[in-house]
């Protein structure tokens, strides 16, 4: 059994295509910038699992749908102006 983590592995993805992804990351944003790029999509994945089960915990009964009665056609009159017979 491989040692690369399932989303790899469902990807089929091995480990030289991870190194190859991984130099081509670190050449477009150079070693400086790594270290930030990752605490910042470390904070984005935890914001965005506390915004979900907070959801989750929200979650109440929907309240029933008022259905009103359909209003009641109203009726027109026509109304005449001066020059019309």
């Amino acid at each position: 059994m491989t040692s690369l983590p399932l989303v790899f592995a469902a990807f089929g993805l091995g480990g030289p295509e991870i190194l190859l992804i991984l130099a081509v990351v670190l050449l477009l944003f150079g070693a400086k910038k790594l270290p930030e790029l990752a605490k910042g999509l470390g904070k984005s994945i935890k914001e965005f699992k506390k915004s979900s089960s907070a959801e989750e915990d929200d979650e109440a009964p929907a309240p029933k749908a008022v259905v009103h009665a359909p209003a009641e056609a109203k009726k027109t009159e026509t109304v005449r102006t001066h020059g019309s017979n």
